[in-house]
């Protein structure tokens, strides 16, 4: 009897000891996976992407009496006494056509006769746009400019010393230790170009505010030759210019008007034919212009085919993509012509650089988009002209004064320049917009879209 108890006593004993041991093992095992888990939670947290926020942005608007009406446009060229009349018909053919209204403005140097190119000229024109814009849109937010960490901007045919970026250094009087960037050189695209630049600065330099400088300057570029390719530019660009305040601060997110969902850029240097599309030279006379070819439009589709091959899986639902990738396995075989997917799917707006009326309706057919999908374009070309890098932010602005972006919509920007480059810029407004916010459409807003031969049906 005793014997069978302490055999059952030894028996308890080792249960209670393996229990023990097992309970032990447990609550380690369980404090271990704890404890990765919340390292795992902490690692993806700071090492994550971190979100670019735009919290707002202005476009300049330029005073009534620098705008340049269709028939005084085309008489102060005949007066100006510099071209032929070979030239000068076709600058009017030109004008006549290329969707740009009454109101479009060029600065005060190009009123002159003969017009003022100097580098003074066009030193007072991106002040006069800059100091503005910055002006507006900090005051508007109350931004100390010693708060600013990061400034970029992008002028493609005007690069002074000292730099554009100096210039708004030493006016708003920004920090010694500011990161500084002045692009020059990379034409109409550069705005978002500029945007890419700072979303990859924001993702390494932690609760920072970036400015972007986005304009082209008009008085130094007038061409007085007699290339026909060159001809061309002086009838489509205006005065114009944005400031564009970006973040990736936590407390701005409340604020801010728009995330930065995708950016996605597109580079056909390579291709000698798209690389001389769009092109400073000098014609047979020495004399310097921006030659336009005649298969810029041509050059342009085949850039945004492939920008928009790369951004569709990024933003199509699965059953447009289903439907793409189905229709490039009969095209293989040369029985089908590859589908387009509808993008009004994955956007409510879009955005298209006002770079003339032919670029407009070539995206709109590449794309099926609507007239009505266009018309933030087509009014911002009527109105406002060519205004260069800037003239996606004027198009924003249109949306918005007219009360049309909502909460949740996605923006798709659609941008092209010299090189050649077609990038996108697809933004999602997260805060509720008040369309009584002042901007560069206020005064007006209630006359658009015009009617008629203005672009809309």
């Amino acid at each position: 009897m005793t014997r069978t108890l302490s055999i059952s006593l030894e028996k308890m004993e080792l249960f209670l000891f393996i229990y023990e041991s097992l309970s032990s093992s447990a609550h380690y095992l369980a404090t271990s996976v704890s404890i990765v888990i919340i390292i795992v939670i902490l690692v993806y947290y700071f090492s994550r992407p971190r979100c670019t926020y735009l919290i707002d942005f202005s476009c300049y608007q330029p005073p009534d009496y620098l705008r340049v009406p269709i028939p005084n446009f085309i008489e102060h060229l005949e007066i100006s006494g510099v071209f032929g009349r070979e030239s000068l018909d076709l600058q009017r053919k030109v004008l006549e056509r290329s969707g740009i209204g009454d109101e479009a403005c060029v600065p005060v140097s190009v009123h002159e006769i003969p017009p003022d190119s100097s580098f003074s000229a066009a030193t007072a024109e991106t002040q006069e746009i800059l100091f503005t814009v910055v002006k507006d849109l900090l005051s508007k937010h109350r931004i100390d400019p010693a708060s600013i960490d990061i400034i970029v901007s992008n002028c493609s045919l005007f690069c002074p010393t000292p730099s554009i970026t100096s210039m708004i250094i030493n006016r708003f009087g920004l920090r010694r230790d500011i990161k500084s960037f002045s692009l020059s050189g990379m034409g109409c695209s550069a705005g978002l170009l500029s945007i890419n630049l700072v979303r990859d600065l924001l993702k390494v330099h932690c609760n920072s505010l970036a400015l972007v400088l986005s304009m082209e300057a008009v008085s130094p570029n007038g061409y007085k030759g007699k290339s026909k390719p060159m001809l061309i530019a002086n009838t489509i660009f205006r005065m114009g210019g944005a400031a564009i305040l970006l973040s990736n601060r936590k407390q701005d997110k409340h604020s801010a008007k728009y995330k930065l969902k995708h950016l996605v850029r597109t580079h056909l240097g390579s291709d000698n034919e798209s690389y001389e599309s769009v092109m400073q030279q000098n014609d047979e006379e020495g004399r310097v212009g921006v030659s336009l070819s005649k298969q810029l439009v041509m050059v342009a589709s085949r850039a945004l085919k492939i920008n928009v091959m790369e951004l569709g899986p990024r933003v199509l639902p699965y059953p447009e993509q289903l439907k793409y990738m189905g229709s490039l396995i009969p095209r293989r075989w040369g029985r089908a012509r590859t589908y387009m997917p509808n993008f009004k799917k994955a956007f409510q707006h879009f955005c298209i650089h006002a770079g003339g009326r032919a670029i407009i309706e070539g995206v709109e057919k590449h794309l099926k988009l609507g007239k009505e999908d266009g018309e933030a374009s087509r009014m911002t070309l009527y109105r406002y002209g060519n205004t260069s890098s800037s003239s996606l932010w004027y198009e924003l602005q249109y949306l918005e004064a007219k009360a049309r972006v909502k909460r949740g919509d996605t923006i798709w920007q659609i941008g092209f320049g010299s090189g050649f480059k077609a990038n996108s810029a697809v933004w999602q407004c997260i805060s509720e917009l008040n369309p009584k916010d002042r901007n560069a459409w206020s005064d007006r807003i209630h006359l658009y879209p015009v009617r008629g031969d203005a672009q809309v049906p």
